[in-house]
């Protein structure tokens, strides 16, 4: 889920081993890089799981229905290589693109986990296998927990993050994406929907106000 608002993507350079994907950040601020990679575990571990605390801190609902506790405690779990998963992340390197204020408890809670020489990093995407009900003939990947810091956010960061994701999905030969996100969050079903997901019935239990998507890979 991500209640961002979604901005053109600049020019980037894009290397295929998904190591370095980076565009120019424009803003009133001085100039920064972004990076897209892939998480490497352990390594990487406090910084997924920053982000994925920021992320539920974020939304107007309770995870405990996703045992979201136990998904922290268990990283990389579900998102491990070996189980077909995945998680990326969002890092620039300037210092300049976090300047919380004082108030934005979600902002500073990231910006003092998630900072390593110098190197910001401002979001995430995740990748997990799903086989329950009728898609366990298929094979099947939700795509899970895409966030950005709030300063980080509309200049086409999550188009990134969401774009890397799918190509992995399609490099691990899955031929089913599925998502869920709030009906509430506009920005995230029109960047959902731009890339091609449509909106469908239910494929898992979960709260009111959920919407749910599919993407044919």
């Amino acid at each position: 889920m991500f209640a961002a608002t979604i901005s053109l993507t600049p020019p980037h350079t894009f290397d295929p081993t998904w190591t370095r994907l980076k565009y120019p950040m424009t803003s009133r601020q001085p100039s920064s890089c972004l990076t897209i990679r892939p998480a490497i575990f352990p390594r990487d571990k406090q910084h997924v799981a920053t982000l994925f605390l920021a992320y539920a801190h974020s939304l107007p609902i309770d995870l405990s229905f996703q045992n979201f506790a136990s998904e922290l405690a268990a990283l990389p779990g579900q998102y491990a290589a070996e189980e077909r998963g995945a998680v990326f992340l969002a890092q620039t390197d300037s210092s300049v693109i976090l300047l919380p204020q004082p108030s934005d408890v979600e902002q500073l809670h990231v910006r003092s986990a998630s900072r390593t020489r110098g190197v910001e990093t401002v979001g995430c995407v995740a990748v997990r296998p799903f086989t329950s009900g009728a898609y366990s003939v298929l094979r099947t990947c939700e795509l899970k927990r895409l966030y950005l810091a709030p300063a980080a956010r509309g200049r086409g960061a999550a188009k990134l993050l969401v774009g890397a994701a799918l190509q992995k999905a399609r490099e691990l030969e899955y031929e089913v994406m599925l998502l869920d996100t709030l009906g509430s969050m506009t920005a995230a079903r029109r960047l959902y929907e731009g890339f091609g997901f449509r909106e469908i019935e239910s494929y898992h239990q979960s709260v009111d106000g959920v919407v749910f998507y599919r993407l044919d890979l």
